[in-house]
């Protein structure tokens, strides 16, 4: 599944942490504690995401960051699985078309997958799209 990184900031004068996606412009939350500011992390990345793929903007690949405050958040399941599809699809160059003969689907059908609002794979789907990949989508 997809993640990205963020960098987690405590305020050490006023209490709390912000979280920022350093990939994702203007992607940014806080919180009173740590728990809190990464729950939200996991929504704000969500809603961003979606956001961006529904206005056909390109989607940012996650950077390969680390670091003492770097910390990798996976937006909800959904959203991973299409940003994930859409992501590994275009870096293959393949067209929805294409894929979807592979799997033995419609174009349509094959659109759903990538869309965050539609998707709903069913398990051999997702098999198959991992066979078709040679990844692995259920892991970060």
């Amino acid at each position: 599944m997809i993640s990205y990184p963020a960098i987690l900031t405590e305020d050490k004068t006023e209490g709390g942490y912000t979280v920022e996606f350093p990939d994702l412009p203007g992607c940014i939350t806080e919180g009173e504690t740590l728990d809190e500011a990464l729950s939200y992390a996991r929504e704000v990345l969500t809603l961003y995401l979606e956001s961006i793929d529904s206005r056909k903007l390109p989607i940012p690949h996650p950077s390969k960051r680390n670091g003492k405050n770097i910390h990798w958040i996976e937006p909800d399941k959904k959203v991973g699985f299409a940003i994930w599809l859409k992501i590994n699809r275009e870096e293959q160059g393949l067209s929805q078309t294409k894929i979807a003969n592979r799997l033995g689907v419609t174009q349509q059908a094959y659109q759903r997958f990538e869309n965050p609002r539609k998707t709903n794979p069913t398990l051999s789907q997702i098999v198959k799209l991992e066979n078709l990949f040679g990844r692995e989508i259920l892991k970060p």
